[in-house]
């Protein structure tokens, strides 16, 4: 059997076996009428899913219960990164975009969609330093009150680029040595982390303008245990993850930071058994209930980008894990499509599926959904669809594609407007 590390490497060939074999596949596929022009249905349902593509440059939207994929919006320039506003019927993503395609002058844009026919509508040009990561999370916020965006720059100096999305206009550029990556923190207001493990907050003016500028004491050592950035919202408080697994919470309900005692994810025994954390989106937060769910692995130091084999849920409140979920795997597809190699002729379907074989593919990103019944949803880095399970029993649903080449980028709304009426906060 194929180790899932060997499967990444076997998919040339497999691509390159489907190539030869298309003549013979046997497509019972229906005729697709074209010239149709449809909008997303209204209002928006809590079991809808953003899935990014790097490859494509866009970021597909899906329903986790049908299947459907109900449109995509363009988000070029690494990990498609959107902003979903909870009071405006738009989705805004960060682009980059070249005069020759892959080289000559760059633009810098944040673009505004329509939510219901999901085309553009504006757009504000910024200046050509924002960063293009391997991630997502970190790289654009939307204040609180939904006034202002802002996307993080690394030229390599750090700066935030600040967009007034009501009045669609480039408020400025506010330099930020020594700090990184943006999270919302309040009205007008976002955080960074700093590279000696302080946190830098900034208030912005009406016009968008530094107002004023706080920048903490160090809340966790970033040489004997980093913090990752992935953080995730419970409420006014971020949780930051360390690399060995402790959890740093960081209250912004106040005008100053308030730092949370730390708390473990793992037990000695989980230690002892080389549990870890890992992934490139690896913790997400149901809000109702107070469950953070995380992607957990079994690896040695510094493997805290490993995909990973189960999620562990655990109760916030009480600072304890509740659940052990095994993580079902994403399954193959080809070209946005899954693959299914049962109708190949001899010797190409035993070939495949000796390709194929082996554990699951190990998952890279986790959301789960935020209605009554939630649903946690996964991907994994590559040519995989998504897989859906129950957020509360754990139990493997269904698999859904998206039709990307990649999943990257993976995003559940939480009280995103996409309506004409907008949501309340």
């Amino acid at each position: 059997m194929l180790q899932p590390g060997l499967l990444r490497s076997a998919l040339p060939l497999l691509t390159l076996l489907l190539v030869a074999i298309t003549p013979v596949v046997r497509a019972d596929l229906e005729l697709e009428a074209t010239g149709q022009v449809e909008s997303v249905p209204q209002p928006p349902a809590a079991h809808w899913a953003w899935a990014g593509d790097p490859v494509l440059g866009r970021s597909a939207l899906v329903d986790l219960d049908s299947g459907a994929i109900l449109g995509s919006v363009g988000a070029t320039g690494g990990i498609p990164a959107l902003l979903l506003p909870r009071t405006r019927p738009e989705v805004y993503t960060v682009q980059t975009h070249h005069a020759r395609g892959d080289h000559g002058e760059r633009t810098d844009v944040l673009v505004f969609y329509d939510a219901r026919r999901l085309l553009p509508i504006a757009e504000v040009v910024m200046p050509p330093k924002r960063a293009i990561l391997a991630f997502d999370t970190g790289t654009a916020a939307l204040s609180d009150d939904e006034r202002f965006a802002a996307v993080f720059n690394l030229t390599p100096a750090t700066s935030l680029s600040i967009v007034d999305v009501q009045e669609r206009r480039l408020a400025g550029e506010i330099s930020t040595p020594g700090c990184s990556l943006v999270y919302p923190a309040g009205p007008q207001r976002f955080a960074m982390l700093c590279g000696n493990g302080a946190l830098l907050l900034l208030d912005l003016d009406a016009d968008g303008n530094v107002l004023d500028r706080e920048r903490s004491a160090p809340f966790f050592d970033p040489e004997a245990d980093p913090v990752t950035e992935k953080a995730v919202r419970w409420g006014a408080t971020w949780l930051f993850v360390s690399f060995e697994g402790y959890v740093h919470p960081v209250d912004l309900s106040g005008a100053a930071p308030r730092f949370g005692e730390r708390w473990s994810l793992l037990s000695d025994a989980d230690r002892e058994a080389s549990w870890r954390v890992g992934g490139s989106k690896h913790l997400a937060v149901h809000q109702a209930t107070g469950r953070l769910y995380s992607i957990m692995h079994q690896g040695g130091p510094d493997t805290h980008k490993d995909a990973g084999t189960e999620i562990w849920v655990y109760d916030l409140a009480a600072r304890r894990r509740v659940q052990r979920i095994e993580a079902a795997g994403p399954g193959p597809v080809l070209l946005g499509r899954p693959l299914d190699t049962r109708n190949w002729i001899w010797p190409f379907d035993r070939l495949a599926s000796w390709l194929l074989a082996g554990p699951p593919t190990p998952v890279d990103e986790v959301q789960v959904t935020q209605d009554a019944e939630p649903l946690l949803v996964t991907s994994a880095a590559g040519p995989f669809g998504l897989v859906v399970h129950d957020a509360r029993s754990g139990a493997f649903l269904r698999r859904v594609t998206t039709g990307n080449m990649a999943n990257l980028g993976l995003l559940v709304p939480d009280g995103w407007a996409g309506s004409v009426d907008g949501g309340a906060r």
